[in-house]
């Protein structure tokens, strides 16, 4: 099972502590690249692949995406086929 399988199936399974940098990872692997736009974009981060974008919250203070987060990212990933 390749990294990326690995990181799919557990985005999958909705765990509790799926970070950040794993979504980062996730999104790398999809072929999204990571775009802060300007100064005052604060914790807001845009993933573009193409005509594809998905916009996530860094969260802060930790590092564990919230329950929200982690439905959104799949229902996006679900909708235009990247998993």
């Amino acid at each position: 099972m390749s990294k990326k399988e690995k990181l799919v199936a557990r985005l999958l399974s909705q765990p509790r502590n799926f970070t950040y940098n794993e979504a980062k990872t996730l999104m790398g692997l999809l072929g999204f690249e990571e775009s802060n736009k300007g100064r005052t974009s604060g914790s807001r981060v845009e993933f573009y692949y193409e005509d594809y974008s998905v916009i996530l919250h860094k969260p802060h203070p930790g590092n564990e995406l919230k329950p929200y987060q982690i439905r959104q990212l799949i229902e996006y990933l679900n909708k235009y086929k990247f998993i």
